[in-house]
C-alpha cells in the first residue's frame, strides 16, 4: 500500500515534532504523507502548521522567518498567519490583499509534548493515554528519528509475538523457546483493537537493574492497543507491580519512510530506575527491530494472497483487513507500485 496515494490517511492525527523543537522565531519543515508542511509557534506559543509553499512563486516558507506570529516568505517577503492567509505584501502600498493570496493551513495541536497534525477532517481523536495524565506515572521521552520503513510493515511488527525470540535474541529473546503462547484476546474497537497476551522473556543484567529483580526469566503480561493507522501502545505488567507503557507512532513521511516517535510511561521513580538506563535498554530493543524492518519491502500488500502467514500473524491480518475495509468505505482502492488506480482492494 502506497500511503501517499490513499487520501483517507490524511484524515488521521499524527505526531510530527517535539514541541521543544518549535519556536516563535524559527520555522520547522516536515513532510507528512508526502505533503511538505512548515510548523512554528504562534504569538500564544501554540503550534501552527501550513503548507510549505508560498502561493506567489512556490518558494519554501520554511526558509523564511517568523515575526509577530506569522511566517514570512524568504523570496518576496509575503507573510502568512496561522490560518494560511496572506496578511502582508511588502510590495503593496495601500491596495487590499486579495483573498486568493493564501496557503493551505492544517489542524495542529499539542499533546504528549508533541505537535500533532491532521491534513484533513479528523476521523478519530488523538489516541487517549490515561497514564499520561496520572501523577503516579512518569513520562520518559525516548526516540525521535527517521526510519526507512513503511507504516504498515512497522505497525504489524508491533503486534507480532513470534519475531521477538529471534530479532531480540541479544536483549530479551529466547531462541530455545521460539513458539509464542496463544494470544489470549483480541477485541476490535472503533479505532483499532486491543490485544492481550503473555510472554516469557529473558532478563539481561541491565533489565534486571531497570526492573529491580534478580530472576533470569520473567513472565510479561502485555496489553497492546492499535490506533489506526500507524500508532500503538504496549503496556507491560511485571509480577513486581511495575507497569511499563510504551507509546510508539510511525508517522508516515512518504511511501518508504516513517518518523518514529516513542516515549514510555512508568509507575516508578528515578530512584527506582534511571531514565538513561531505561532508554538504553529500549534503544537496544528498538534498534534490533529497525535493523530487520529496514530490509523489508516498503510496498506492503493488504491482499493476504501475496504473502504467507502463520497463526501468530492474526493481529497483522486484522490490521490489513481493517485498512482494506477503510479504503472501501471511503471509495478508495489500494494503490500499489504495480497496480493502476482501477485495481480494487482484495482482502
Amino acid at each position: 500500500m502506497l500511503v501517499t496515494q490513499q487520501p483517507i490517511l490524511r484524515r488521521f492525527w499524527y505526531p510530527v515534532v517535539p514541541i521543544a523543537q518549535l519556536s516563535t522565531e524559527h520555522p520547522y519543515p516536515f513532510q507528512l504523507l508526502g505533503q511538505k508542511i512548515v510548523l512554528w509557534l504562534d504569538s500564544l506559543k501554540q503550534p501552527v502548521a501550513v503548507a510549505d509553499k508560498c502561493c506567489h512563486r512556490s518558494a519554501q516558507l520554511s526558509k523564511g522567518a517568523i515575526a509577530n506570529g506569522c511566517i514570512r516568505c524568504p523570496y518576496h517577503g509575503w507573510a502568512y498567519n496561522k490560518e494560511g492567509k496572506c496578511v502582508d505584501v511588502p510590495q503593496f502600498k495601500s491596495q487590499p490583499i486579495p483573498v486568493s493570496y493564501q496557503v493551505a493551513a492544517f489542524q495542529c495541536v499539542e499533546r504528549y509534548d508533541y505537535a500533532w497534525v491532521c491534513l484533513g477532517d479528523p476521523l478519530h481523536p488523538i489516541p487517549a493515554i490515561p497514564e499520561a495524565d496520572d501523577s503516579s506515572f512518569r513520562m520518559i521521552h525516548e526516540f525521535y528519528e527517521t526510519w526507512q520503513v513503511s507504516g504498515l510493515r512497522v505497525i504489524e511488527n508491533s503486534f507480532d509475538s513470534a519475531h521477538g525470540h529471534f530479532v531480540h535474541a541479544s536483549s530479551w529473546g529466547d531462541q530455545g523457546n521460539p513458539v509464542p503462547p496463544p494470544i489470549d484476546e483480541i477485541t476490535e474497537t472503533e479505532t483499532g483493537f486491543v490485544m492481550k497476551h503473555w510472554l516469557e522473556v529473558l532478563n539481561p543484567e541491565l533489565q534486571k537493574k531497570n526492573l529491580g529483580i534478580a530472576t533470569e526469566k520473567t513472565i510479561r503480561t502485555n496489553e497492546r492497543r492499535w490506533f489506526m493507522p500507524f500508532a500503538r501502545t504496549l503496556k507491560i505488567q511485571y509480577p513486581n507491580g511495575l507497569n511499563h507503557l510504551i507509546f510508539t507512532a510511525y508517522t508516515p513521511i512518504d511511501d518508504r519512510t516513517s518518523q518514529l516517535v516513542q516515549f514510555c510511561i512508568r509507575n516508578d521513580t528515578e530512584a527506582d530506575a534511571q531514565a538513561a538506563d531505561i532508554i538504553a535498554f529500549d534503544r537496544q530493543v528498538t534498534q534490533e527491530d529497525r535493523d530487520i524492518l529496514e530490509t523489508t519491502e516498503y510496498d506492503a500488500p493488504l491482499c493476504l494472497a501475496e504473502e504467507q502467514h502463520m497463526a501468530s500473524d492474526k493481529p497483522g491480518i486484522i490490521i490489513r483487513h481493517r485498512l482494506a475495509a477503510l479504503l472501501r468505505e471511503y471509495g478508495e482502492v489500494e494503490q500499489r507500485r504495480s497496480q493502476s488506480t482501477s485495481t480494487a482492494v482484495q482482502s
